[in-house]
């Protein structure tokens, strides 16, 4: 036994260690690192993440994030008003002077309950939107995520918001598409789902969303559109109508272009959506096989006489010119300074009349259906008068932006600036030849035109020739008189001298619109375009520049509630050399002092212009200037149904082989007449 404890004594005595061995034994302290590259790797690999620090590095960012959305949506709180447009205002139109004009933009809205609304219609707008609507949260994160990330891309984020959220966009918040305010909007939207029942909800959205034609809520919208009461509209009335709420100015077919195309393959879409999410039977979707045409928009009160085309002419200025949608001009609220000036338009409006006073529909056929378009606008661009037809009320349509009817011969001097800037070129492949004032040319009728390769042959095989008014021969004659004295041959031939290309360039460049020009044959010379009573004095006006072009303008000032809203204006362009505008400023002047505009001599010593007639009869115009002031009339006749140009003939009980008519010169001369007084 002590044998055995002695061993077991010395196999412990043998595994103590001693001081140096507890020493080396004792453990190592581990000197810091960076994780970061990661040690004992070599290369790349020291800069890949193991999986624990990616893990953390997102638990790190995801917990950060949590924390602050968490922190954002305690502190977001739902409004306690409704957005502004329950307490909608006018917009506000005012002459050049400050004085009021008129107000237009009330918002067309009136709530209803949601029981008046035909479930069909309810479900329209839930399937063209939201047909998840009753079901979800609020929100829709698939749809946040793809809002957001167009939204990042610059794309468009519509489509991304369910109908909770729409809601919260309409009545509480603004349109603006920016991150802070898509966040806003998710955090209300889930607070008020929770608050609200769904229905409540859905009947707030369809009492605020927006239809167009200034109308905000279904029950206007179901008046504006078919003029019924929202609890008469059938399923294929409010698809449709549903079809709006993705852009009431894309959809409206009243608004032209592709909009009926869109509406319909819209309208469709609806009705069989609805029928894949079981809410229309096919038997009712097989009745709905035409689609329901909305009515005519109403015409705006207050807009009679000649006011509407104003408000029109530059409300269009305002869509097109400004960052202002067409969304937010109708909350209202805008206040709109024109450049109209009061004076000029009574004097417009007062030569217009008396013209008018001459006709006698009632006796003369030749005086049914006719249509005067009139502008006046001054070098620097602003459209300070107007004439667009008898009546806003009566006649939509304005005849002073009409581009229907033919520039005839007042389009002569846009050839003469050509040929005095670009020269002619008489043999194919040779320089081309400068032209003066000076420059002689064959003025007899019946002349043979002709084109640097040789005649100008006709489809029919026939040499075409220039035919001058009246069958009167000029003999040679120079450009300056061919266009004070309206030759046509002289003009007809510069014009194929010059180059019909170059002509149109030119009359573009000084302001007519290159969709107005036309065909470029031969009589394009003696005016086939057909452009604006705007877009004429605003051409005419370049000459009066000196050759500097400003587009015309009919807005100078836009504000809401005091504070400005930036508008885009046009500056001055060099559009013709001073010598050429000075040049054919000359050459108006004289057709008005012993030329073709003999009959306009009482508008002033100073004043230019030119008449014009279509070869064919089918218009009249004046065009013409004195000092910085330019106004052109034009005259037509067009029939109600075709919408097609009618002869002139027998027009004020003239002789019928007369051609054109005198109420232009007339109109023209009496009103710059009395502006000079």
């Amino acid at each position: 036994m002590f044998e055995r404890r002695k061993r077991r004594n010395g196999a412990h005595a043998r595994k103590q260690p001693t001081p140096a061995r507890r020493r080396r034994a004792a453990p190592r302290k581990r000197r810091l690192r960076p994780a970061y590259p990661r040690p004992g790797r070599q290369g790349f690999r020291r800069w890949v993440p193991s999986w624990r620090q990616t893990l953390g590095l997102f638990l790190s960012v995801g917990g950060v994030f949590g924390a602050l959305v968490a922190i954002m949506y305690v502190r977001t709180e739902i409004p306690a008003d409704l957005n502004a447009f329950a307490t909608q205002q006018d917009n506000v139109y005012y002459w050049a002077d400050g004085s009021e004009m008129a107000r237009t933009g009330e918002v067309n809205r009136q709530d209803t309950d949601l029981k008046k609304i035909p479930e069909s219609v309810r479900w329209a707008a839930l399937a063209a939107e939201n047909e998840t609507f009753y079901s979800d949260s609020g929100v829709s994160v698939s749809g946040m995520t793809r809002a957001v990330t167009k939204m990042v891309t610059g794309g468009s984020t519509q489509g991304g918001s369910t109908i909770t959220q729409q809601y919260v966009k309409n009545a509480y918040l603004n349109q603006r598409q920016t991150f802070s305010r898509k966040l806003t909007e998710t955090f209300i939207a889930i607070k008020l789902d929770n608050r609200m029942s769904k229905d409540e909800i859905l009947e707030g959205y369809l009492n605020t969303s927006w239809f167009g034609r200034g109308t905000y809520g279904i029950a206007r919208a179901a008046h504006a559109y078919y003029g019924k009461d929202v609890s008469q509209l059938n399923a294929s009335e409010g698809a449709f109508l549903a079809s709006l709420l993705k852009g009431a100015g894309l959809y409206d077919p009243a608004l032209g272009g592709k909009n009926r195309e869109r509406a319909v393959e819209r309208w469709e879409w609806i009705l069989d959506r609805m029928v894949g999410i079981g809410k229309l039977s096919k038997e009712e979707r097989a009745r709905y096989t035409t689609f329901p045409e909305p009515k005519a928009p109403p015409k705006p009160a207050g807009l009679t006489g000649q006011t509407g085309y104003l408000v029109e002419t530059a409300r269009a200025y305002v869509s097109a010119h400004t960052d202002v949608s067409d969304h937010d001009f109708d909350l209202g609220g805008y206040q709109i300074r024109t450049t109209f000036e009061k004076s000029k338009m009574s004097a417009l409006n007062k030569a217009v009349a008396e013209a008018r006073g001459k006709l006698d529909p009632e006796k003369r056929e030749a005086d049914r259906d006719v249509r005067i378009g009139a502008a006046s606008v001054t070098t620097d661009g602003r459209i300070v008068a107007l004439h667009g037809g008898p009546d806003y009320l009566k006649q939509g349509f304005n005849d002073a932006n009409s581009s229907v009817v033919p520039a005839g011969t007042a389009f002569t001097p846009f050839v003469y600036a050509a040929a005095l800037s670009e020269g002619v070129q008489l043999e194919r492949g040779k320089p081309r030849s400068p032209v003066y004032p000076a420059t002689v040319y064959n003025g007899d009728n019946k002349v043979s035109l002709r084109t640097p390769e040789g005649p100008y042959w006709d489809r029919s095989g026939k040499i075409v020739k220039g035919v001058n008014d009246g069958g009167k021969s000029w003999g040679k004659i120079t450009l300056r008189e061919a266009v004070a004295q309206s030759a046509n041959t002289p003009i007809m031939q510069l014009g194929m001298d010059v180059g019909l290309d170059q002509v149109g360039e030119t009359a573009v460049r000084t302001g007519l619109l290159e969709s107005s020009l036309g065909t470029k044959v031969p009589a394009f010379s003696l005016g086939t375009a057909t452009p604006s009573a705007i877009r004429m004095a605003g051409a005419y006006a370049t000459f009066a520049a000196r050759g500097l072009h400003s587009e015309p303008y009919s807005v100078d000032k836009l504000s809401r509630n005091g504070d400005a809203v930036p508008v885009e204006k046009p500056k001055a362009e060099r559009a013709l050399p001073q010598s050429v505008a000075t040049a054919v400023g000359d050459a108006l002047r004289d057709a008005v002092a012993k030329g073709s505009a003999t009959a306009a001599r009482a508008a002033g010593a100073d004043a230019a212009g030119k008449p014009g007639t279509a070869q064919d009869n089918k218009s009249s115009w004046f065009a013409g200037y004195r000092g910085n002031l330019s106004t052109a009339v034009s005259l037509s006749r067009i029939e109600p149904k075709t919408q097609e140009l009618q002869p002139l003939d027998g027009i004020g009980g003239a002789a019928k082989s007369t051609l054109g008519s005198p109420y232009p010169t007339d109109i023209w001369t009496q009103y710059m007449a009395a502006l000079k007084r």
